[in-house]
């Protein structure tokens, strides 16, 4: 198997666009995460702050992914801790 050097919200939008024919945006990723069961968002969670913790460039297209990156993370979290405190 490939590494796939892209990150999460690359190969979201890669996979939404292939299905649907369109890119996915954020606030509908954070929509479709609500959807996981618990230990899968925990686990989406993980790996996704695995990523964050990589290595950035400065070039302007990657300060602004990992601005995107980060805005996606931190609603994530909200919604994990929303329905967390629901018992969800």
């Amino acid at each position: 198997m490939t590494d796939d050097d892209r990150d999460f919200i690359e190969r979201a939008e890669s996979a939404s666009e292939k299905t649907h024919g369109e890119p996915i945006d954020i606030d509908q990723l954070a929509e479709n995460f609500a959807l996981y069961g618990l230990e899968k968002r925990v686990a989406a969670m993980e790996s996704f702050d695995n990523e964050l913790r990589g290595e950035i460039d400065s070039s302007p297209h990657s300060l602004r992914r990992r601005v995107q990156l980060m805005a996606l993370r931190r609603k994530m979290g909200g919604v994990h801790e929303a329905l967390r405190k629901a018992k969800r």
